[in-house]
């Protein structure tokens, strides 16, 4: 089994990464972070993966027109306005490429933008006339340059998300870091969310793009806060290949890639999950049993997306049946007459539902389990192999809260 280190360093973790966060002045009201650069020391292989949402954010369009060869050298990054459906959004994006491209000595269609914030709202380049040359000059390959670039794309998180590891392919050590930022307009497909991922292996473009679709839909499309598909959705991928250690199509050493990226991003996924807007717990729905892994994924996901089931853990309530109804409108054709439902936390397991009955158990030990900070809700369909995980969060009266004044 290989072995996957957590190491410090985030996003500038993997050789040939520094980042940056400065305040340039795009959230007006007050002097938190707002523009976030990470650049690479070598032109590196790209890959990209977006939202589903039919209204998109402009960078999106940017980014998969200066992805078509494969390859970019940084990514700029800003929150307070995520630059959709936004007069000229589509030019300021690239004129912002064009003020990396300078201060950075790069081509600009090595340059892949980001925005998240508030949509629809008039966006100004003059922020990043000044913003950008700050942050070049900031630039710092180190754990600082990482944790001040994640908390520069924060929008209404708790906290910056950052998170890496180390592991070897034949024999060759290398090295995999991301940030993240996501706390409300989460939902399948993908989460509301912007994630940038760094690797000093070597990969080319069309097996990195390979092994990123391969994660996502195992892990941030299997996200749910509060069922709002985000505009602005963007997971990028950059590979600098300087650590020597190269991953090669149909061999061990892709195989222990994608298991890498995958832990990287399920890492995150519980994060993002467990910062959602409001949220006081971390939910993670597993299913076994399934069918097939469709069905495995779709049903984890409509359990942790019950507003009901959400509002009950909220509350600390066992209330297994919001479990099995939600089970019950999950599309697609399998049986759920063997079903089981367990709740487990660190406080101990309940066994509440068998053969999608009532199982007896204790309402004051439920509750017990239940008002802990991270809940398990597992689920056997009892009707074949495949299996999946999805994560979200309870629904608390913060969350209303947050977005009744989110504009003001």
């Amino acid at each position: 089994m290989e072995s996957f280190q957590s190491v410090a360093g985030g996003i500038c973790a993997a050789k040939g990464f520094s980042a940056a966060g400065v305040h340039c002045g795009i959230r007006h009201n007050h002097s938190k972070l707002d523009l976030a650069l990470i650049k690479a020391d070598v032109r590196c292989a790209g890959a990209g993966c977006y939202t589903t949402n039919k209204v998109y954010g402009a960078p999106i369009t940017v980014d998969r027109e200066h992805l078509q060869d494969g390859y970019a050298q940084a990514i700029v990054v800003n929150s307070g306005n995520a630059n959709t459906c936004a007069p000229n959004g589509i030019q300021l994006a690239k004129d912002t490429c064009d003020l990396v491209a300078k201060a950075l000595g790069i081509d600009a269609n090595d340059v892949l933008p980001a925005s998240t914030g508030v949509i629809g709202q008039a966006m100004e380049l003059t922020p990043f006339v000044t913003g950008v040359p700050a942050a070049a000059a900031k630039l710092e390959a180190s754990a600082a340059g990482s944790h001040d670039a994640a908390t520069a794309i924060m929008t209404t998180d708790t906290h910056a998300k950052e998170f890496a590891v180390e592991f070897s392919i034949d024999g060759k050590p290398c090295r995999i870091g991301a940030i993240a930022k996501g706390s409300g307009m989460i939902h399948p497909n993908m989460a509301t969310m912007l994630l940038f991922m760094t690797t000093d292996a070597k990969v080319e473009p069309a097996l990195l793009q390979k092994a990123l679709s391969t994660v996502v839909p195992a892990t941030f499309n299997q996200i749910s806060v509060d069922g709002d598909t985000s505009t602005n959705d963007t997971v990028l991928l950059l590979a600098s290949g300087l650590s020597g250690a190269e991953v090669q199509a149909g061999t061990a050493g892709y195989d222990t890639f994608v298991t890498a990226l995958t832990t990287v991003a399920e890492h995150l996924c519980r994060e993002l999950a467990a910062d959602g807007e409001g949220a006081t717990k971390l939910l993670e729905c597993t299913v076994t049993g399934a069918p097939d892994l469709a069905t495995a994924r779709a049903v984890s996901k409509s359990v942790i997306h019950s507003t009901l089931f959400k509002a009950a853990m909220f509350g600390a309530d066992a209330n297994w049946g919001r479990v099995l109804c939600a089970i019950g409108y999950t599309p697609g054709d399998f049986d759920i007459s063997k079903t089981a439902v367990r709740l487990k936390s660190r406080a101990g397991e309940v066994f509440v539902c068998e053969n999608a009955a009532y199982h007896p158990y204790s309402e004051e030990e439920a509750a017990k389990v239940l008002k802990e900070d991270e809940i398990e809700i597992l689920v056997d369909l009892g009707c074949g192999e495949a299996t999946a995980k999805a994560w979200g969060c309870d629904l608390t009266y913060d969350y209303v809260k947050i977005n009744g004044d989110y504009r003001t």
